[in-house]
C-alpha cells in the first residue's frame, strides 16, 4: 500500500523528476502569445527523447500527447491543440517522464504575457498551498495533514478545491497508493513514512469547486467556467522533512530573464 522506495530507487526517481523539470523550463521558453499547445507539446517531446527518456504520458491509458496543456478554465488533462495562446491567458503544463523503469510528474501554470490581477493572485496561492503541504510531507505526520495544509490556505485566499481529481503516489508506475487529495482532515488517513515518493498538486479553481469532463474524453473543466491553476512537485517522505525530488527553479530563472528582457 505504501510503496516504500530505497536510497537508490529515490535516486533514479529524483533523475526523472529534475528532466521533468527541465522539460518544464525549456516549455517556459516557449509560452507567449500566438504558439499552438500542440508546438509546445511537440517541444516537450523532443527534449525529452534528446535526454534519454520517454514521455510518460504518452499512451499512457490511452492519453494521446506528451504533455496535459490546460488552458484557463480547464483544470487538467487538457489536450494539446491547434489553439493559440493569447495575452492573458494562464496555462497549465503537466510533464511525465519515463526513465530506468521509474516515472516522474510535475506541473507549472504559467501567465502568458500580463495576466490580470486576480489571476497572479490565483497562482500565488496555488502555489504557497505546494508549499504548505509539502512542509507536511515527514516521517510520523499523516496524509491528511499535507491535504488540510493545502486546503486551508488556499480557501483563507477565496479560492476553492477540486475534489475529485488528486495527487498521487508514484514509482513504477504513474499513479501508486495512496492518493493525496488536496483536502482533508488533519491527522486523518495513512501514516506517511520515509521512503515513501508523492506527488503534491493542489488544483484550485478561482470560483466554486465544481467540474466536468469535456466530450474530448479528457480535458477536466470548471463547472461555471471560472479558472484554474494547477501545481505539482514530487517529494519523497523524509525522517525531518520532505526531499524535494523536482523543482520549479529551472522554470522561474527562464521566466525572471525573459521579465528582464
Amino acid at each position: 500500500m505504501s510503496n516504500i522506495k530505497t536510497n537508490e530507487e529515490i535516486e533514479i526517481m529524483r533523475e526523472n523528476a529534475l528532466l521533468v523539470s527541465m522539460t518544464l523550463a525549456e516549455v517556459a521558453k516557449h509560452i507567449e502569445p500566438g504558439i499552438s499547445t500542440s508546438e509546445i507539446d511537440k517541444i516537450a517531446e523532443r527534449y525529452i527523447r534528446d535526454h534519454g527518456a520517454e514521455p510518460g504520458f504518452l499512451g499512457y491509458n490511452g492519453f494521446p500527447n506528451t504533455l496535459c496543456i490546460s488552458v484557463n478554465s480547464a483544470v487538467v488533462h487538457g489536450l494539446p491543440s491547434a489553439y493559440r495562446l493569447r495575452e492573458g491567458d494562464i496555462v497549465s503544463v503537466d510533464c511525465g517522464t519515463r526513465m530506468k523503469g521509474f516515472y516522474g510528474d510535475s506541473a507549472y501554470t504559467f501567465a502568458v504575457g500580463k495576466i490580470s490581477p486576480s489571476a497572479e493572485k490565483l497562482l500565488k496561492a496555488t502555489k504557497e498551498s505546494l508549499f504548505q503541504g509539502i512542509a507536511q510531507a515527514v516521517e510520523g505526520k499523516r496524509i491528511g495533514d499535507v491535504s488540510c495544509a493545502v486546503q486551508s490556505h488556499v480557501e483563507k485566499c477565496g479560492y476553492s478545491v477540486v475534489r475529485e481529481m488528486v495527487g498521487h503516489s508514484i514509482g513504477r508506475k504513474m499513479h501508486e497508493r495512496p492518493d493525496v487529495p488536496n483536502y482533508g482532515r488533519r491527522g486523518q488517513g495513512l501514516k506517511l513514512r520515509s521512503g515513501m515518493v508523492i506527488c503534491i498538486e493542489p488544483m484550485i479553481n478561482m470560483g466554486k469547486k465544481d467540474i466536468y469532463k469535456e466530450r474530448d474524453g479528457w480535458t477536466i473543466k470548471t463547472t461555471d467556467g471560472s479558472l484554474s491553476a494547477h501545481y505539482e512537485l514530487t517529494v519523497a517522505v523524509g525522517k525531518n522533512g520532505a526531499d524535494v525530488l523536482s523543482t520549479f527553479e529551472f522554470i522561474e530563472k527562464v521566466l525572471n530573464n525573459k521579465d528582464f528582457k
